[in-house]
């Protein structure tokens, strides 16, 4: 199996948890008609072979990028501009739109994700009324959902086949969670941490230049070149 058949049997076969605390509740892309035919496309495209990957990890998904493109920091134009046709809206979300110039920068899709697999730590979009919830915004939800981002992550090297030399997380309080995973797993042997991409186009938007190049920097350190 390629890479990319692994990485799709993961995804689409990830369970939703049990009923969560607080009014949280999940729901996978990859379940989904739309986003899971865009993510089979696109994984069928820039992820063939057999390469290990570096890992380039999130929280979890997002609504309107992932929830409904099927790939991670990814929206309807940056597929567009990547050759994949869809219905999906033409408003830009900014973390796609962050993700899209690092992607570029690096020379595009074609040779960035031969080095790189962009996900999350947790693969399921997480809404609290209506809204993008992050897995440790409540002590209660972290909990109920460590076992299964435990597992998500190590089926990611053990049967995806992401590299175990490093692994890049995106979003400092992020890398917190991050960190206390690796320490219980022993997966990767080095941990890069970058800001989060929301974050640089909330608050940096005006240094995009400096930190994409930032980002280049450290995804080159990460894969060893």
């Amino acid at each position: 199996m390629s890479f990319a058949s692994r990485l799709l049997q993961s995804l689409t076969d990830f369970p939703l948890p049990p009923p969560l605390p607080d009014g949280v509740t999940a729901y996978s892309p990859y379940q989904e008609p739309e986003p899971r035919g865009l993510f089979t496309e696109f994984a069928r495209r820039y992820y063939p072979g057999n390469q290990a990957r570096v890992a380039v990890l999130g929280i979890n998904p997002g609504r309107l990028g992932n929830g409904r493109s099927g790939v991670a920091f990814t929206d309807g134009p940056a597929l567009t501009a990547w050759g994949l046709a869809h219905a999906l809206p033409t408003r830009r979300e900014p973390s796609s739109e962050f993700m899209q110039a690092v992607v570029e920068a690096w020379g595009g899709p074609g040779p960035f994700y031969q080095q790189f697999y962009v996900g999350s730590l947790y693969p399921l979009v997480l809404l609290r009324d209506g809204r993008n919830y992050n897995f440790y915004d409540a002590p209660t939800l972290t909990a109920a959902l460590w076992p299964d981002i435990q597992a998500h992550l190590q089926q990611l090297v053990t049967e995806v086949g992401v590299a175990r030399q490093a692994a890049v997380c995106l979003g400092r309080r992020n890398a917190r969670f991050f960190q206390r995973l690796n320490d219980e797993l022993g997966l990767f042997e080095q941990l890069y941490v970058l800001d989060h991409p929301r974050y640089l186009m909330q608050y940096q938007r005006r240094h995009l230049t400096e930190n994409v190049a930032r980002y280049v920097e450290v995804l080159a350190q990460a894969a060893g070149l």
